[in-house]
């Protein structure tokens, strides 16, 4: 058997489990919903920086490229307004100029020509033999023609590889010529694959209808996503837009466009977003790391704080079982006093009878021997009587120790009908006295209860006493009841005193309420019984009427185990008792 103090820690183990779980829930919800709304924040303020810089970039090379685009035009532009037009039309003059300008800026110019208003290219310098070539079919001609400054668009032309012109007007005397030059593809496309982003970012121009100006450096299909969307007008390049959406391959993407050449280029910027986001990615998977070595921080405390308040809550319940038992003790003490006087009494008879036998032997003794055979048989008389008295004395001696040992808190199976008559033993002097009958209705065959033998004497000793003190000088009956219902015991203490008013009942069981005068109760009595009663999990209770009496019922949970005989220990057949009789 478990005692009371190895009961009440079981009781307090799943307090342990609940306070963890309410420490780990309070600090870790708290915890994870700052953490997801701060990561989320950070989020959305690490995509428009993302977004932003792109932004900045994308228009930063594009007036790179414009740069050089109007560069170039103003290369030759110089060109033109600084030669007289007869040096133009000379193939050796154009040579000169085209090494000069290729030793200031590198192979960008491919060649140099002249071309008259019919589209004959009248004079050339470059490397390839395009002399007197014609392009007056040509659809970069054809728009020259109508702009002073001019820009075309990639094309193979009559030479077979990508190249570009730029081309101005140059009048002489009443005739108007283009003087033009071609600008290395290679160059120019290396202008704009050297911008990179992370592992994945490239650029690309493209015109308005959709054709490649430079070479992507990963595959592009144009008519998906906003590649199409900007094709078809829907996206104004003239505002740089950055969008995040899936690429033709399904991959999360981020594009971002400007504008060139006056709108009629526009130069593409294409990153992953997984790519562009790696940082972000970082610090989601730093925070979530944080949070794990916090959960598990917090729950090592948690286990650590349960811990030291069990031990505090252990060390407060043993405090109160020894406060409780010497509580118990200590009402047990007071129960002996007031027993005290009608056990002297009750011993005072037998002792007088004892003394006054005694005297008789010590009279026949002085008579002598003259009647020897009368006063033996005398002597023998009363020293029966003397021994009787003295077995009388005894018992009643006996029952009192039994009931003033030192209270055992072990429980053990206890035969209900037996402790009854043990208790009501002692107080049939008491009883006497206070002109109250007694009357006991036993129910046979009770089971056995579970409980301290001592403390459950206390109980009805208890009970008994307060119906006892209930009743006034004018006498009445104090009834006993045991029965078995549902597996339960049943002991009913009933008097027929007063009765407790209405406003008392809800104190009734409180330590130190008491109805009594002044010094004679403690009232601790019905507080010990409750408290004894509930710690062998049973119940206390009671009805009451004013003017006709008081009843308090222990009901305690019955045990299996060999019930009591029909006849008990003193040889007293106990009377059979139906709950609804009584």
């Amino acid at each position: 058997m478990f005692s009371d103090t190895e009961k009440a820690r079981s009781a307090v183990a799943p307090l342990r489990r609940n306070l963890v779980l309410i420490v780990v829930v309070v600090s870790l919800i708290p915890l994870a919903l700052t953490g997801f709304i701060m990561l989320e924040e950070f989020g959305k303020a690490y995509k428009a920086k993302v977004f932003d810089h792109l932004r900045e970039l994308v228009q930063k090379h594009s007036h790179s490229i414009d740069l050089f685009l109007n560069d170039r035009l103003a290369n030759i532009r110089v060109l033109s307004r600084s030669s007289a037009p007869e040096n133009l039309a000379n193939s050796t003059f154009l040579r000169q100029k085209l090494g000069l300008m290729r030793e200031e800026y590198g192979a960008v110019f491919v060649d140099l020509g002249l071309v008259d208003t019919k589209g004959i290219q009248v004079a050339y310098a470059g490397p390839f033999n395009l002399t007197l070539a014609d392009y007056s079919q040509a659809a970069w001609f054809k728009e020259a023609l109508g702009n002073e400054l001019y820009i075309s668009d990639v094309f193979a032309g009559l030479r077979g590889t990508p190249h570009f012109i730029v081309a101005v007007h140059k009048k002489w005397g009443n005739k108007t010529y283009l003087l033009k030059a071609s600008i290395d593809f290679e160059a120019f496309n290396a202008l704009v694959a050297n911008i990179r982003l992370g592992e994945t970012g490239f650029a690309f121009i493209l015109d308005r209808q959709g054709e490649f100006q430079t070479k992507p450096r990963f595959e592009v299909i144009l008519n998906r996503g906003p590649y199409n969307d900007l094709l078809k007008g829907k996206l104004n390049p003239e505002r740089i837009p950055v969008v995040l959406r899936p690429d033709a391959f399904g991959q999360e993407s981020i594009f971002a466009m400007a504008a060139l050449k006056g709108g009629e280029w526009v130069l593409c910027l294409q990153q992953e977003a997984q790519d562009a986001f790696t940082h972000l990615q970082s610090a989601r998977r730093m925070a979530l790391y944080i949070f794990l070595i916090s959960g598990v921080i917090v729950i090592l405390v948690s286990f650590l704080l349960s811990r030291k308040v069990l031990e505090h809550i252990h060390q407060a319940q043993d405090q109160k079982a020894v406060m409780s038992r010497s509580v118990i003790e200590a009402g047990r003490l007071a129960s002996i006093g007031e027993l005290a006087a009608g056990i002297a009494h009750e011993i005072n008879n037998p002792v007088a009878i004892m003394v006054e036998e005694a005297g008789w032997i010590e009279d026949l003794l002085s008579d002598g021997y003259e009647n020897q055979a009368e006063n033996m048989d005398e002597i023998k008389r009363a020293v029966g009587q003397i021994r009787t008295q003295g077995d009388r004395c005894k018992e009643i001696t006996h029952k009192l120790l039994s009931f003033a040992r030192k209270t055992d808190p072990a429980p053990s199976q206890v035969q209900v009908n037996l402790l009854v008559e043990e208790v009501l033993g002692l107080l049939t002097q008491k009883t006497r006295y206070a002109n109250v009958k007694l009357e006991t209705y036993l129910a046979q065959g009770l089971p056995p209860v579970m409980a301290s033998p001592a403390e459950l004497q206390q109980v009805l000793l208890n009970l008994v006493n307060n119906a006892v003190d209930a009743i006034g000088p004018g006498g009445g009956y104090v009834t006993v009841r045991t029965s078995h219902q549902d597996g339960q015991v049943l002991m009913e203490v009933e008097d027929t005193g007063e009765g407790i008013p209405e406003a008392n009942l809800p104190r009734i069981f409180d330590p130190f309420f008491t109805t009594k005068p002044v010094g004679q109760g403690t009232g601790l009595g019905l507080s010990i019984c409750y408290g004894i009663v509930n710690k062998l999990g049973g119940t206390l209770s009671l009805r009451s009427n004013v003017g006709q009496g008081t009843s308090f019922t222990v009901n305690l949970p019955a045990h299996g185990g060999e019930a009591a005989t029909e006849e008990d220990k003193t040889g007293k057949k106990a009377p059979t008792y139906s709950p609804r009789q009584a």
